[in-house]
């Protein structure tokens, strides 16, 4: 009777320790894919600003304008100057237009930086269409080196029908330029001198 109760309490303890390990398992999966799987929810809905990427122009135009206007910023972990050639544009709802940033590092040494964005007020982030944009990957800039950038987009007509964006005039697309994740440079050898060679 002993043994048999032995054995019950050790299957349970395992048993037990298996579910543990699995459910270990999976919430350091979940965390892995929490920002990934975020990122897809927010790009697909417009949540949170996100803007949406299309390959195609839009085929209606609106007889209507809004205003689009621009906010550019950079981390203090890169000295750039970044900025958009004109504060703001006003398209017709639909039409598909080209703006510029322009960027400028002020470092002595190359540096890379990735673009995040989002436009304001959310509601209107599922309707800000982008076909065209140095968002998308990850922009170099030589020392001292200025480049313009553009950003190609409309605004989709069907921001006039809902009725959580039908009375919005005005657009804010901003973009906020983060150091890029690169590897640490492997530290040279020391340059032998004179009299380092005289000592051999």
């Amino acid at each position: 009777m002993a043994i048999a109760e032995t054995t019950t309490k050790k299957t349970s303890n395992s048993a037990i320790l298996v579910l543990c390990v699995v459910f270990v398992c999976g919430m350091v999966g979940m965390a892995y894919a929490s920002v990934p799987l975020y990122r897809l929810f927010c790009q697909v809905t417009g949540y949170n600003g996100t803007t949406q990427r299309v390959e195609q122009y839009s085929d209606v135009i609106l007889d209507k304008t809004i205003k689009v206007t621009f906010d550019s910023n950079t981390s203090n972990g890169l000295n750039w100057d970044f900025r958009p050639v004109d504060q703001s544009v006003q398209p017709r709802i639909g039409e598909t237009i080209q703006v510029m940033f322009r960027a400028t590092n002020r470092s002595p040494v190359a540096t890379s930086g990735t673009a995040v964005f989002n436009v304001t007020p959310m509601e209107a982030g599922a309707y800000f269409n982008k076909v065209e944009c140095f968002c998308f990957t990850e922009t170099t800039l030589q020392a001292g080196q200025t480049l313009e950038m553009p950003v190609v987009f409309f605004v989709d007509p069907e921001i006039v029908k809902a009725r959580e964006t039908k009375n919005i005039h005005t657009l804010t697309l901003s973009y906020t330029f983060y150091p890029s994740k690169t590897e640490k440079p492997v530290a040279s050898l020391p340059v032998k001198t004179e009299r380092d060679e005289s000592k051999l």
